[in-house]
């Protein structure tokens, strides 16, 4: 595996009593995209600013390329030279030029320019005023600002927050080849699985300021730690001992959590689970069903598109 390009080490941010981050530990090497999932106020947003030097840890450090990342109360100015960070409430001056705004501190080349306004797909808003733009417009406008400082990390907090699928889109593209076009590692904090999946070689889950669970998409969504760290990723369903028997496997200790997609529809058999459909909703190519068994709620995805509510359904996990 290559040397880390950072190092986050038993990081911590609160007193005793109101810990926002506790023991933080994990590292990224060059180009390993790295997503931070958790609900609101788990301390993603935090993690993210002392890792650009912008808060001050409690205890611990991190470390960019083997240097000690320095807080605001170790340096007059905050923040590193190589990590630049995008918050939620990113601005950009009022009613300037584009290219107004994009001048400042910009000593690259013609060329090298050309290519950050390329990757961010703003050619053709440089003549444009600020206070014309939508907010999807002003998003990668602000992103360029950053990137023209050459830094070589990207930190991203929620940057897909209010825009709409098109310019979701627009934004997953540009990210994309923000590191395979700039080579510039990123870190990126979303709720979104749809958003995340896709994209992440690792995430890291957070809940009360502690990493509980860390893996590959495929493996946090597959085989979640607990119910939370499942819900983050989508519909689920939490299987009870009971539940567990009927489909003739070994009952487990705790709830045993399946996707909607890792049950199917089957012929009446001894080893299945039955009950009657109440919801049916169209997914495109596919039905979610919401099927009542015995006082719960069991979520099966179909590809039958003809199923509808009241009719009864054995299923079971593939």
């Amino acid at each position: 595996m290559p040397a880390s390009l950072l190092t986050v080490s038993n990081l911590s941010f609160g007193d005793e009593e109101n810990r926002a981050l506790t023991n933080i530990n994990f590292s990224q090497y060059s180009f390993h995209k790295i997503v931070i999932a958790g609900e609101t106020g788990s301390g993603k947003s935090t993690l993210l600013k002392i890792i650009a030097g912008l808060e001050q840890p409690s205890f611990g450090e991190v470390l960019f390329e083997n240097q000690k990342v320095k807080g605001p109360s170790e340096q007059l100015v905050p923040g590193h030279p190589q990590i630049a960070y995008l918050s939620q409430q990113f601005e950009l001056p009022n009613s300037l030029r584009v290219e107004q705004v994009l001048e400042y501190s910009n000593t690259l080349s013609p060329a090298a320019e050309s290519n950050i306004f390329s990757v961010c797909r703003i050619k053709h808003l440089l003549k444009r005023r600020t206070n014309e733009l939508s907010g999807g417009e002003k998003q990668r406008i602000a992103i360029a600002r950053l990137l023209i400082q050459q830094p070589a990390l990207l930190l991203l907090d929620e940057p897909f927050s209010n825009l709409d699928r098109m310019l979701k889109g627009v934004l997953k593209a540009v990210i994309d080849d923000i590191g395979r076009k700039l080579k510039i590692t990123c870190i990126l904090v979303s709720h979104d699985p749809e958003d995340t999946l896709p994209w992440a070689d690792e995430i890291l889950v957070l809940r009360k300021g502690k990493i509980i669970q860390r893996g590959s998409p495929k493996e946090i969504y597959e085989k979640p730690l607990n119910p939370y760290v499942a819900g983050l990723f989508g519909i689920y369903n939490a299987l009870s001992s009971d539940s567990i028997k009927k489909l003739g496997m070994k009952a487990a200790k705790q709830k045993m959590i399946v996707r909607p997609e890792q049950f199917q529809l089957v012929p009446k058999s001894a080893k299945t689970i039955s009950g009657q459909i109440e919801k049916v909703h169209f997914l495109g190519s596919r039905l979610l069903l919401e099927i009542a068994v015995k006082g719960q709620r069991f979520y099966v995805t179909t590809n039958e598109i003809t199923k509808t509510p009241g009719e009864k359904v054995y299923f079971k996990i593939k």
